[in-house]
Order: structure tokens, then sequence, then C-alpha cells
């Protein structure tokens, strides 16, 4: 019967990582189902989605991840996942894309993602950023957030919390929708 598991890890970037984990996955005879990689600063992170057969496949996989935690210095979470996993986003939703830029500053993901929230949309991607402006040197912030909205959500209702949570934090905000 096919178990599926859900496996992340983050440790000082280097190369080979990706090889290390692919190599645990194939030894413990697991297949990669899917997977998001990226480098925060100096840190490789990823989450992995993996598959296995047989009897033993979750101690055997278990076992091998702490060997790389202690082999090759990684962090690695590891757990089984009940029955097969749902493609994320809702039936019947639309995907939208939220941009945001400003002055970098506390809450701004917080209060964001709380004004999404609050009407039920599901953050599918998001990435951030904060670098200096050339001029300045002022740090400025770059957020973007794939999502995916549910029929029936309050669009007007959306926009008036998000262009209040802006101005609020004196940020610039777009919200448009990428498939209709």
């Amino acid at each position: 019967m096919k178990r599926w598991f859900a496996l992340s890890a983050i440790g000082r970037d280097r190369p080979g990582i990706v090889a290390d984990l692919a190599e645990l996955i194939y030894e413990c005879d697991c297949n990669l189902e899917d997977s998001s990689m990226t480098i925060l600063g100096s840190e490789f992170a990823v989450l992995l989605l993996l598959t296995g057969e047989g009897e033993g496949v979750e101690q055997h996989l278990s076992a091998a991840c702490k060997r790389v935690e202690w082999e090759k210095r990684l962090t690695v979470f590891f757990r089984p996942l009940e029955g097969e996993p749902v493609p994320h986003g809702v039936t019947g939703a639309r995907t939208w894309e939220l941009h945001a830029t400003g002055v970098d500053k506390a809450g701004i993901v917080a209060r964001v993602a709380r004004g999404l929230a609050n009407h039920s949309i599901s953050i599918t991607q998001m990435s951030t950023s904060s670098r200096p402006e050339p001029q300045t040197g002022t740090p400025i912030y770059s957020m973007r957030i794939a999502m995916s909205v549910p029929q029936g959500v309050d669009q007007d209702g959306l926009r008036r919390e998000l262009d209040a949570v802006a101005a609020a934090l004196h940020i610039e905000l777009t919200l448009q929708p990428i498939n209709r």
C-alpha cells in the first residue's frame, strides 16, 4: 500500500544538500512526488512530499533522517500523512496575486495574511524580501502572494480591508486575479 510522507530540512547552504536528500529518499525505496526549495540568507530550506510502499518504510525513513541530520548537519522533520494529499486550492476557487511594497516595518506579513484569512483565502505561495533603497539605504520590503480565492468572496469587502491595512502600514498594495 502506498504511503505518503512530508519531509522538511534546513541547514547552512552548501553544494550537495539536494543530492543527500534525494539519495536518502532513493535508499529508502521511496519516490519524490513534489518539492519546494529555497535559500534564505545563508540557509537552505526544503519541503518534500514523498511516497513509499512496504513494511517498515516509515521506520526506515525515520532512521535515515536521523542519520542525515547527524552526518550532514541538517535539521530534518519528517511525518507520515493520513492518506493521499488533496491538491491545494479550493474547487471553483480562482488564483489571485497580491503585491505589497513599502518601507520595511514589523507587521506587514501578519496584517496582510490576517486580512486574507478573514475572507477564507488560502495563501498558496509567498515570497518576501527586504533590500536597501539605492539612494538612501532605507530598507524597502516587497511581498508577493499567490492565493486561492473561493467563489463568493466579497471582493469589495476584501479590497476595503486590504486598502485599510495598506493605509495603516503606509505600503502600496495591488490585488488582481491571474485567471478567471
